[in-house]
């Protein structure tokens, strides 16, 4: 029986898997053909030819200078913020086993908000500090919320409600900030809180893709244990598997995902990338790392240029384009969830 459970565990049919394949290719070029369009969007007109000649080492110095310091930076920043807000998602949603189970939903996102916040009060400006802050408030808040849901193990519908319960805190503590804090510290906690690309460069876009290459080199490890842990705790402890500890840790790999998001709190993509990839790929309820990693740096590469092109003469920030999406996706799962007898 447990050499099933195993076979059951470790592997997908035949079927599926040339299917994931499949659209994870798909998926790829899509976000390929995705970026090359956005490099060429802007009041300072590009084609691919003019991209061509940046590759090769004979553009122009005003060519260089768009592409390389100007729209690249903001273009890979959300293609790689996209993927790991959508790994973190994932994580958390396998772990909680519910839909819902998304940092930006149970409050991890608002405490990387509160460690900004704290930082800023400290007098850090730097977008290395202010990483620092969010990953530190959001593993901070995390842990909170797992003790909090803890009763002889942490059971997926408590953590989401415990989380939502800490968000609501952490929130109203940001709101006191932004009231009683200096006007200038203010504004640049209400700017980093609005999830802005607008001001991103290559230092913070190297710092954070170096975070997500770690989280990626752990995925497959991280992925093998989520199929194991979604038979149930008391399967996976048939198996050998350490379940707290494996919680813990998958906690811990959500947050450092989510944090390494230095633009702020981009809300949404967490929760419906891998829901959009599970479906696409026809995995069901098994998660998907690499497929949703694909559909939240599309989404997000997707979201920021509506935010730049879709109103003339008018930037919005990013978080603004996936909160709309976002809030019309999210009433569209809760009533999917209600009739399910959620």
């Amino acid at each position: 029986m447990s050499g099933a459970i195993v076979l059951r565990a470790g592997s997908l049919s035949l079927k599926a898997t040339r299917r994931s394949v499949v659209v994870c290719g798909l998926l790829a070029a899509a976000l390929v053909g995705l970026a090359l369009w956005a490099f060429t969007l802007g009041s300072f007109a590009l084609s691919l030819g003019d991209l061509m000649s940046v590759l090769t080492g004979t553009a122009r110095t005003s060519v260089r200078t768009v592409v390389l310091e100007w729209r690249a930076p903001r273009i890979v920043a959300a293609m790689v913020f996209g993927a790991a807000l959508a790994m973190g998602g994932a994580v958390f949603q396998s772990l909680t086993r519910n839909p819902l189970g998304s940092p930006d939903v149970i409050g991890f996102t608002t405490g990387s908000y509160t460690g900004v916040v704290l930082m800023l009060l400290a007098g850090a400006s730097s977008y290395s500090a202010l990483a620092a802050g969010a990953l530190v408030g959001g593993l901070l808040t995390a842990f909170a919320v797992y003790l909090l849901a803890f009763r002889r193990g942490v059971r997926g519908f408590r953590l989401v409600i415990v989380g939502i319960a800490v968000g609501a805190l952490l929130s109203s503590v940001n709101t006191w900030f932004s009231v009683k804090a200096e006007v200038d510290t203010a504004l640049r906690a209400a700017v980093w809180g609005a999830g802005s690309l607008s001001s991103i460069g290559w230092p913070a876009v190297l710092m954070s893709s170096a975070l997500v290459a770690v989280v990626a080199l752990v995925a497959p490890v991280a992925q093998r244990r989520m199929r194991w842990l979604e038979l149930g705790d008391e399967t996976a402890a048939m198996l050998g598997v350490p379940v707290e500890r494996t919680k813990l840790l998958l906690v811990v790999l959500g947050v450092a995902a989510t944090a390494a998001v230095t633009a702020g709190p981009i809300v949404f993509v967490a929760l419906a990338a891998p829901q959009i990839a599970r479906r696409l790929t026809g995995r069901g309820s098994t998660v998907d790392l690499a497929g949703s990693a694909l559909v939240g740096a599309l989404l997000l590469l997707g979201a920021d240029i509506a935010a730049q092109h879709a109103i003339p003469g008018v930037v919005l920030p990013t978080g603004a384009v996936t909160v709309c999406v976002g809030g019309a996706y999210l009433l569209v799962l809760l009533v999917r969830e209600s009739r399910r007898g959620f």
